[in-house]
């Protein structure tokens, strides 16, 4: 992901991570909210999680070599971006699974361990897949550029951006939304998780419109000032109303308290958050 540390600025390493972490989130949510995932992360022997490990990281080799970011990478610089990839998806893992409550420091270690690197493997293939793809390359830099002389003073229209959000937003919460793992979650789920998954939804959404250098962020993101953060709530009250919707739609909701609609509606907001702040930049990303 920083292939040739010294040389490249520090705020392009940063918006490359930024980027890696979104892709990773995006490409693996599904995954991340799996019931029979988890389980396999129970059942699994501690030789096939080494086997799954190595294949991963070989998978991560060959993608950086022949489709990663710079392709004029060293075998060396191919190496260390593959290793961090792989230890990011780790770490981004752990942190997800102990936020929707699936892993604590009272289980065993081997237990632990199953669930995160069952999980962390496809993350580590998304990391490496949305930091080369989802990026901006130099001709969409220079069109950019230049849009932003041509349209620096006009603010992105809010109907536009609010209904592509929300096509965003629908887009990938719908992909968990009927499961019945959103119930599980929201009931099982501590008032200060379902505060801190709020908190990282909309820490997400700022992360992947304003400081990661997603394809379409020049164009359809005002900038400055408080303009960051506006855009951010937003963004996260529309997947707010998606993912309420969604539950809705299915049932979630009949019978249930306000405690538990609230925090349906909390847990199904996060990938929502995602799909409505990506789907902003990305869904939109070519039109004039």
């Amino acid at each position: 992901m920083t292939t040739s540390h010294s040389s490249r600025p520090i705020t392009a390493s940063l918006e490359e991570y930024g980027r890696g972490i979104a892709g990773g989130l995006l490409f693996s949510l599904p995954l991340l909210y799996t019931m029979e995932v988890w389980w396999a992360g129970f059942v699994a022997h501690p030789a096939r999680l080494l086997v799954y490990m190595l294949c991963t990281f070989i998978l991560l080799l060959a993608y950086n070599r022949y489709a990663g970011l710079r392709d004029d990478a060293s075998f060396l610089e191919v190496v260390i971006d593959s290793i961090e990839e792989l230890g990011l998806g780790i770490l981004l893992a752990t942190f997800i699974l102990w936020l929707l409550g699936r892993i604590n420091f009272q289980m065993p270690a081997t237990e632990i361990m199953g669930q995160v690197i069952i999980e962390a493997m496809t993350v580590a293939i998304g990391i490496s897949v949305g930091t080369a793809q989802l990026g901006m390359n130099s001709d969409d830099e220079n069109k950019g550029a230049d849009r932003d002389k041509q349209i620096e003073d006009k603010e992105p229209d809010f109907l536009q951006q609010t209904v592509i959000a929300l096509c965003g937003a629908v887009l990938i919460a719908a992909n968990v939304g009927p499961t019945e793992e959103i119930v599980m979650l929201a009931v099982e789920a501590a008032p200060a998780k379902l505060l801190l998954l709020a908190l990282f939804s909309l820490f997400i959404s700022v992360l992947i419109l304003n400081f990661s250098g997603f394809r379409g962020s020049q164009r359809w993101v005002r900038r400055g000032g408080f303009a960051i953060f506006r855009g951010a709530i937003m963004t996260y009250a529309v997947a707010l109303v998606s993912a309420a919707g969604i539950c809705w739609f299915f049932g979630r909701f009949d019978g249930a308290s306000l405690e538990i609609i609230i925090a349906q509606t909390i847990v199904l907001g996060f990938p929502a958050s995602l799909g409505a702040s990506a789907g902003r930049l990305l869904l939109q990303a070519n039109s004039e």
